[in-house]
């Protein structure tokens, strides 16, 4: 459908659903809501055929670091060449195929689909021409978005690298590089999501205008604002309207309280296995911490206990504080939740850093005879709470605290 030309088009906030009409922005600069201050959209420096280059460099670094060693290792005579294919192939052939699953969705699929799906959208508005599978796409699109966890894989290669630093000969290969790019360019393609791409297919006349049918609610799949109709769906593209996420409150608790039993396990149960010729010992979380301090390392120790331990914490700590605290005490204090939400939003990945970790060593100390890393128990109830945290987080809806401030709710 081709967009409406009268009216202007319509941004609904997705943390406070207040509407606002779109303006042209200057290069670089963002739109913020007026009510709670969350970030509405914003404008780059490039247009539809940089985002085409820079997906195209981003499919390119992400073959070199798939398919080329990431480091080799030398000891006592035995070399090792380590891809991260291979230690997922590994951590299978161990028996650990859950946390094979689970770690090759988060740092090999997840990181591909977003870079095919961010490069055909991009061309598909560029020529002009949207096909019937656009919508299912960017519904992929965004849901995969935060399980995209390349980031969070090029910091565990650093600390894998640096724990080996001293027990073998260490050799940085091109799938190294690789991953640092790789991170980067996500990082970019991060900035050109679902809702971005909806909007470029609306400003070329390929769809709807937002806010061309009514104003009573936006789509939650495109930010499409629109008017209630008999179907129950958006005229853009064609997902089932609701006005606020049904059952949050039950979903929400259901799934922060499970992450902290989890949570328990994950940490008294040790994440990794050494074994060697001078016998086999069991690590915990901490100890991990405390052997990257004793290296030396005070800061990526710092990182790792951050990310490892402080992360989770907070997560379900501010979970509850938002649940708890419901009640309106004015805007000021509504948007300092609101900041709260962002916030905890944001940090969600990357608590899965100490499982990368474990993979990774587990392929790059595969020296028969000699020694080996095995994944813990510990390993895969954590990747389990991070990703119990991560769907409880999603599953918050920011927009029913503003909603009680509105209608005056004691």
């Amino acid at each position: 459908m081709g967009a409406d030309p009268q009216g202007p088009s319509l941004v609904a906030c997705p943390h406070c659903d207040t509407l606002h009409e779109r303006v042209e922005l200057t290069p670089r600069g963002r739109a913020l809501c007026a009510c709670c201050g969350a970030n509405l959209y914003r404008r780059g420096v490039l247009d539809l055929n940089g985002w085409t280059a820079m997906s195209l460099a981003a499919l390119a670094v992400f073959v070199i670091a798939q398919g080329f060693p990431i480091v080799s290792l030398s000891l006592q005579g035995r070399g090792v060449s380590v891809t991260y294919w291979e230690a997922l192939l590994y951590i299978w052939d161990q028996g650990d195929w859950l946390l094979s699953i689970m770690t090759g969705l988060f740092g090999f699929w997840f990181p591909l689909l977003k870079i095919v799906l961010t490069l055909w959208a991009v061309r598909c508005i560029s020529t002009g021409r949207i096909p019937g599978d656009f919508t299912l796409g960017m519904r992929l699109l965004r849901a995969l978005t935060p399980w995209s966890m390349a980031p969070v894989l090029v910091l565990a290669i650093f600390v894998a690298i640096v724990k080996f630093a001293g027990m073998a000969a260490l050799t940085v290969e091109p799938g190294m590089l690789g991953f640092f790019l790789l991170s980067f360019f996500l990082t970019g393609l991060g900035r050109l999501n679902a809702f971005e791409l909806w909007d470029h297919a609306e400003r070329a006349g390929l769809v709807e205008t937002s806010g061309a049918h009514g104003s009573d609610l936006a789509c939650h799949a495109c930010g499409c604002v629109q008017g209630a109709c008999a179907s129950g769906r958006c005229r853009r593209c064609g997902a089932r309207l609701h006005r606020r996420r049904q059952n949050i409150t039950a979903r929400v608790w259901a799934l922060a309280l499970a992450a902290a039993v989890v949570y328990v396990p994950a940490n008294i149960l040790p994440i990794m296995r050494i074994e060697s010729i001078l016998g086999a010992s069991d690590h915990t979380i901490l100890g991990g911490v405390v052997e990257l301090w004793r290296l030396g390392s005070w800061d990526l120790a710092l990182i790792v206990f951050v990310a490892s331990v402080v992360v989770p914490i907070t997560k379900l700590l501010a979970l509850a504080v938002l649940m708890l605290l419901r009640q309106p005490r004015g805007a000021r204090v509504q948007r300092q939740r609101t900041r709260m939400y962002e916030m905890v939003e944001f940090i969600g990945q990357w608590s899965m850093l100490d499982v990368f970790v474990v993979v990774l060593m587990g392929a790059m100390a595969n020296f028969p005879g000699l020694t080996r890393i095995l994944p813990g128990p510990g390993a895969l109830s954590f990747g389990v709470v991070v990703i119990l945290t991560m769907w409880a987080t999603m599953s918050y809806d920011p927009r029913l605290g503003w909603d009680k401030l509105r209608s005056g709710d004691r």
